[in-house]
């Protein structure tokens, strides 16, 4: 017997489709079924045609059924997953085909993020006579976005042969007239198959061929993938297409895959971030996928205002703050040359207890599922663990050794860091990481209202990380929130003039310290978003430089005029661009 059913729409979350308040901020299971017929030719041939049901992201566990059966279970809510539907459909062509999911979007501290259900009784919160309905929780989270829910990203169906391309992995090296594209093809369904190789340029150029399972592609004169203001043609794309042929149940299979790929390298050294042996700068943002109306769903006019708005600002980068984003969104860094730091959904990591194994092993899992889904992106430059945990618990000094070995282990061609805002010298996990990323909100959290105490604290901040570690620094955070429209001078806090004069002060910090060490800096944030309700959240996080419908405040055209500035002291930026940036 089910509740009421409703339509929702796919991809979105669910709470803010509808009027009732329980959704809005509903905890627990919620189920969603929908019959689509499948095309008679891929139940015919049922010994040679494998059909394959596919989520983008479902938030946050899921249990999935296809025509009454169970086909997957998943937990995350971040990353792909996938179930081959073959039996169960093909044993009963012609009739619908009933997708059914069930999602809980409960949060406990062994999930990622962790969170926790609190259950209100008169001895767990009693403030006074204050009293609480039978069985009623809350769910406590500790970080500061909403736990939005839903089918979040498109749900695909589709096909491939019985033996089929399963895997592919692609590294590359380069100097200026040759490149090599090492690669490796996972083929499932057989071991006796044939593979072969071409890579073609962006104009259909075929500029190497290979065969096998492994091997190394050489490319003469290459184009390299460069960063947006780095260089004219930012992000060069080849095209790998990999063909498989096979022989099964008597039948001749063909499975071709292509692969969109850059050639490029990443180097760090103490002072600097090598992108292709050249000194890069990160000034970029913090981002979330929120948006009104569809919270964390998949929303294309969404996401090509946003890059239009981030080559606008003349920002080249951001962080997937703070879990893996959809792939279309990563498609398109790779397009456009926007370079990223990767995060998995590690925020919130604060308890002894969500530092213990049963959280490791899952951490660990994640780790790989996102480096399986990105990491052939010349966009990824370095994997980010987590966001603010509480690195100074003696937990923390394991976990985050054993987290980082494993994705480096994964993955050996990329550095890989965490997001801390610890004490520089309790910071029980940085030492494992490659670039320090330190977040500060020096005159907003600390010092509230005094801009004055910034040039000290940010100097002293940086000096002491650096001089403890001798790693390249990111300012991964900072910022002030502002309401639009309202204004004060002299600045007072939540005004526009407050937010950029915030800015202003870390900017004279940051030219100081980009002449020795700082590699980067991502302003929080890219556009106002929601988060729980709270004293000191008016609809949301309002740390924005533009509005959450994407309007531009003050700050906006304060961090436009900075980075089109940091883009002209580059030598390698082309004459147009830099034309542009003088008009500024």
């Amino acid at each position: 017997q089910s509740g009421p059913v409703i339509d929702m729409p796919v991809p979105a979350s669910f709470n803010d489709i509808t009027q009732d308040p329980s959704l809005e901020n509903y905890i627990g299971w919620v189920w969603y079924e929908k019959e689509v017929l499948l095309p008679l030719r891929w139940l015919q041939d049922d010994l040679n045609t494998r059909v394959v049901l596919r989520f983008g992201s479902v938030h946050y566990y899921s249990i999935v059924w296809v025509n009454g059966v169970q086909v997957v279970e998943h937990e995350g809510g971040h990353l792909p997953f996938e179930a081959d539907i073959s039996s169960v459909v093909q044993s009963s062509p012609g009739i619908p085909c009933r997708i059914t999911v069930a999602l809980n979007n409960t949060l406990t501290p062994h999930t990622l993020p962790p969170g926790s259900i609190q259950y209100m009784t008169d001895r767990t919160r009693r403030v006074a006579d204050v009293l609480y309905p039978k069985n009623y929780f809350v769910q406590n989270i500790k970080f500061d976005f909403f736990n939005y829910a839903g089918i979040h990203r498109p749900v695909v169906l589709y096909t491939t042969p019985s033996v089929y391309i399963d895997d592919i992995t692609v590294t590359t090296t380069s100097s200026e007239s040759v490149a090599m594209v090492q690669y490796q093809v996972l083929v499932v369904g057989s071991t006796r198959y044939y593979l072969s190789l071409s890579l073609r340029d962006q104009e259909g150029k075929v500029v190497a061929t290979g065969d096998g399972s492994v091997g190394e592609l050489k490319v003469l004169n290459p184009n390299l993938w460069w960063p947006y203001l780095m260089h004219e043609n930012p992000g060069y794309r080849y095209f790998l297409e990999v063909k498989m042929q096979a022989q099964a149940n008597g039948a001749a299979l063909e499975d071709v895959y292509t692969l969109p790929i850059g050639i490029r390298t990443v180097h760090v050294t103490s002072t600097q971030f090598l992108i292709n042996g050249k000194p890069f700068y990160f000034h970029g943002v913090n981002k979330h996928e929120d948006a009104d109306i569809r919270g964390k769903g998949l929303d294309w006019p969404l996401i090509v205002k946003d890059f239009n708005l981030l080559r606008w600002l003349g920002a080249n980068s951001f962080r997937t703050s703070h879990y893996p984003y959809a792939e279309e969104i990563m498609d398109l860094c790779d397009a456009y040359g926007i370079v990223v730091i990767d995060e998995c959904p590690g925020v919130g990591i604060k308890t002894a207890e969500s530092f213990g194994n049963k959280s490791l092993q899952h951490h660990l899992l994640v780790m790989e599922e996102l480096i399986r889904r990105d990491k052939n992106r010349p966009s990824v430059v370095m994997w980010s663990v987590a966001n603010e945990p509480a690195s100074e618990l003696a937990p923390a000094a394991y976990y985050f050794k054993t987290v980082i070995a494993h994705t480096k282990a994964l993955d050996p061609s990329r550095p890989v860091t965490f997001v801390t805002d610890a004490n520089y010298a309790r910071d029980l996990g940085a030492p494992y990481v490659d670039v320090i990323c330190v977040n500060s909100y020096f005159s907003w959290y600390h010092d509230p209202g005094h801009l004055e105490v910034i040039p000290l604290q940010l100097t002293a901040q940086f000096e002491n990380w650096y001089k403890t570690y001798q790693k390249p620094i990111i300012q991964s955070e900072y910022g002030a929130d502002s309401v639009p429209g309202l204004h004060s001078d002299p600045p007072l806090m939540f005004s526009e003039e407050y937010q950029k004069a915030m800015l202003r002060e870390y900017h004279s910090v940051f030219d100081k310290k980009r002449k020795e060490y700082m590699i980067g800096e991502l302003i929080w944030n890219f556009a106002d978003f929601m988060t729980n309700q709270g004293t000191t959240r008016v609809l949301g996080n309002k740390k924005g430089i533009f509005t959450r419908q994407r309007q531009p405040k003050s700050a906006a055209f304060v961090l436009r005029e900075r980075y089109w500035k940091i883009a002209n002291e580059s030598s390698c930026l082309p004459p147009i661009i830099k034309s542009h940036a003088l008009f500024l």
